[in-house]
């Protein structure tokens, strides 16, 4: 419930909302400022006599001035006393050069200043892509490939790589991969958009997904005229006992074993449930194994594909482990599925370049991709530890979860703080992606929380992004 009270100044009107006094302090002042209530240059009162004003201790209103000043909302000198700082107001994107909206569900009208923190989820750091490496596959690849790798090719992609993935991904990932099995896409939306084509042609009516994910991928799947129902989700990850229910569902999409975005691995029983399921009726299981091969604090977790290969496709990008650039991505597919798929690829004639796909079977063969693997798990563990160690010393009884695999972490906010939270990082800055962006609209919103990405800031920028971010923490 919303308590209004009477404070400072010209007839201002500040309204308090929820229990957590310093927030809604803090979004109180800042709604004043953003709305001109408080111009700039105005005199705030001092803690002690706000603090009597509204009831509250005085910490609680000097942490909030604290804050805002360090948000830039508010300047503060001695002698001077706490004061409305002066601002440049945020540019409008022109009408003919709209912004493009962040990744996930689109926010509003854009961030008040170009953020200086990157930690959008979702890209892994593309400062330590292996250049030096993969010059030297890309060399040997080009110096051993026949002519007739320069031509047009099979549709399923360069058999080097498909026979050196399949070696991979058995010994990996425990995958079922046969070379003929797989079809070689530019990036994970490339092959989802084939498989949403090839399972319209079959009459499938609706591909069920996960409570939360991404927009894009659900899209893709709508614009092959499939229908999306959601599945629930609860604490130990999605309910897919959910589609037996699902008249006319024939595939369910997922990332079993680290969902995305709030983490955790699909337990065993739900794993041989959708296995079953699909078995039973007939449909398929699209796994979106997106990253699994960083995993820190577990053994690691086997694709779903190695359960039933003939219901299950293997969906793979090279874009976490290496980099989006590349647009190498693979399917593991049904022997029946295979053959369908190459013919939608072959008709669209989309993929990535022969000599890029030679170079990436060499750098699977040579043992590059192994070692550069390890040396990234390594990075992104002390990455991670060091985003749990900060969260803990600033704000104590912030969980941190969805941290045992990945290159993100989820951070919960107390109930309906997660948009003032984004509010706040964009004033400071920082790009930052909140949970809700990631459910699907028909899903009741029951979470809030933050979705930090921990890979993609470079070195220099990373403590500052780490200080901004628990700069906004409640």
């Amino acid at each position: 419930m919303a308590n209004d009270w009477a404070t400072f100044g010209a007839d201002l009107h500040l309204e308090l909302r929820g229990t957590r006094l310093r927030a809604g302090l803090m979004d109180a002042l800042r709604e004043a400022v953003r709305s001109g209530r408080l111009e700039a240059g105005t005199r705030l009162p001092s803690s002690r006599s706000l603090a009597a004003d509204l009831g509250m201790a005085r910490n609680t209103v000097a942490d909030a001035y604290a804050e805002l000043v360090a948000e830039g909302w508010l300047t503060a000198r001695q002698g001077s006393g706490t004061r409305v700082a002066r601002r440049t107001a945020p540019r409008t994107p022109a009408p003919s050069a709209p912004q493009p909206p962040p990744a996930g569900r689109s926010r509003g009208r854009g961030r008040p200043a170009p953020p200086a923190h990157n930690l959008n989820s979702g890209t892994p750091d593309l400062a330590s892509f292996p250049r030096a490496d993969w010059l030297k596959a890309y060399r040997r690849a080009l110096t051993d490939a026949p002519n007739e790798a320069f031509g047009y090719g099979d549709p399923r992609g360069r058999p080097e790589l498909r026979g050196a993935l399949a070696e991979y991904l058995a010994r990996a990932r425990g995958v079922y991969a046969r070379p003929e099995r797989i079809v070689i896409c530019a990036g994970f939306v490339h092959g989802l958009m084939l498989i949403g084509q090839v399972l319209r042609a079959r009459g499938v009516r609706d591909v069920a997904v996960e409570s939360y994910g991404l927009d894009l991928h659900d899209g893709l799947l709508r614009r092959a005229g499939l229908g999306t129902p959601a599945l629930g989700f609860d604490e130990r990850g999605t309910r897919v006992e959910e589609l037996a229910g699902l008249d006319g569902c024939g595939a369910v999409l997922m990332t079993a074993a680290h969902q995305y975005p709030l983490g955790g691995a699909l337990p065993p029983d739900r794993r041989a449930a959708v296995v079953d399921w699909a078995r039973a009726s007939g449909g398929l299981v699209l796994e979106d194994d997106y990253d699994g091969e960083f995993r820190y604090d577990r053994q690691p977790v086997g694709a779903l594909q190695g359960l039933d290969p003939e219901r299950v496709v293997h969906l793979g990008t090279a874009s976490k482990s290496l980099a989006p650039g590349l647009r190498l991505a693979w399917m593991v597919l049904p022997r029946d599925l295979a053959v369908e798929v190459a013919e939608a690829k072959g008709a669209v004639d989309w993929s990535s370049s022969a000599p890029d796909q030679l170079a990436f079977a060499e750098f699977l063969r040579s043992g590059a991709y192994d070692r550069h693997v390890r040396a990234m798990r390594l990075r992104y563990r002390r990455r991670r530890d060091q985003l749990v160690a900060a969260v803990a010393a600033h704000s104590p009884e912030t969980r941190v979860s969805g941290i045992a695999a990945g290159l993100h972490a989820v951070l919960a906010l107390p109930p309906g703080t997660e948009q003032a939270t984004l509010r706040a990082a964009a004033w400071r800055g920082l790009a930052v992606q909140g949970v809700n962006q990631f459910r699907r609209p028909t899903v009741p919103s029951t979470l809030d929380g933050l979705v930090v990405g921990y890979a993609t800031p470079p070195d220099s920028g990373w403590q500052g992004a780490l200080q901004a971010l628990c700069g906004v923490l409640p």
